[in-house]
């Protein structure tokens, strides 16, 4: 697993002996992004998805496929829309205030052992709360194949397609918009503990409707526990590789993969350490770098 891209150099800061990698650019971000902005960029986020999906929709009805019945392609675009309309929705609310850099999403190295180590209690967490949680209620996630739900025919080209959307664009989107900054100007609200609350719960509910019901309160006690792992490291690749690994997992599990699952995960952990590699250089320099 590789959380800090090799060669992610973060600006450097001046902290206090002994501080937690808190950088002041979160400080910053968090104080100058009102919470309520955090809804509003939700909202405008899945208007613009809706939007693009009506288009993707009428689009294949011109080419004669059935808006009832889309094809595989219309659903993945649309899923690929969803994700990027969300990202846009989160970039717009946080330059209202003035500008916003990568970094103030938490796109920042992170010390690489706490990042991995902190990554592997968040994913083992998730997975006993939903072991415990399963048992509590004997609920069981249909056996639905992803590809079927999504009417993709299995090729060698869908698959990648699907597992590169499912395990490294949602991962990286999801992350983004809600511990980058949903959790971020939440935080000007109360604190980081209700912040983390109030950001597990939206990051359960926005799930409803591709999971049962049941599972969304494990998926709000992921979401929990990824906006500590931010908090805790200061920087979103670890909370970003969780997911991603987690992700796999799951889409592999549903597909009755094997040795798959581990190339996927690995797979997609290696693009997001690109991702990030390729942010660090784009991004200018902080100001107080010199």
């Amino acid at each position: 697993m590789s959380v800090a891209p090799p060669g992610y150099v973060p600006p450097s800061h001046p902290e206090a002996p002994g501080s937690r990698p808190e950088l002041p650019d979160g400080a910053r971000a968090a104080a100058v992004w009102k919470p309520w902005t955090a809804w509003a960029a939700l909202l405008l986020g899945f208007a613009g998805a809706l939007a693009g999906a009506r288009a993707l929709g009428i689009a294949a009805s011109a080419g004669g496929a059935s808006l009832d019945d889309p094809p595989g392609w219309v659903n993945i675009a649309a899923t690929a829309v969803q994700d990027l309309s969300l990202i846009a929705g989160a970039v717009f609310f946080a330059r209202l205030p003035g500008r916003a850099r990568a970094e103030d999403f938490g796109l920042r190295a992170t010390a690489v052992g706490r990042g991995i180590g902190l990554a592997i209690v968040c994913v083992v967490a998730f997975f006993l709360f939903t072991l415990v949680w399963v048992l509590i209620t004997g609920a069981h996630e249909p056996a639905t194949k992803l590809l079927d739900e999504l009417h993709v025919r299995e090729s060698t080209l869908s698959v990648i397609a699907v597992a590169a959307l499912v395990c490294v664009v949602a991962p990286f989107a999801e992350e983004f918009v809600f511990r980058g900054y949903f959790f971020t100007a939440m935080r000007g609200w109360r604190g980081m503990g209700p912040a983390a609350v109030v950001t597990g719960i939206a990051f359960g509910a926005i799930h409803l409707g591709s999971t049962s019901v049941v599972f969304l309160v494990p998926l709000a006690f992921f979401g929990f526990a990824l906006c500590i792992l931010y908090d805790r490291t200061g920087s979103l690749y670890p909370g970003i590789a969780a997911h991603a690994v987690n992700n796999a997992i799951a889409f592999g599990s549903s597909e009755h993969w094997g040795w798959q699952i581990p190339v996927v995960a690995a797979g997609s952990l290696a693009l997001i350490a690109a991702a990030g590699l390729t942010i660090s250089r784009l991004q200018p320099a902080s100001p107080s770098s010199g």
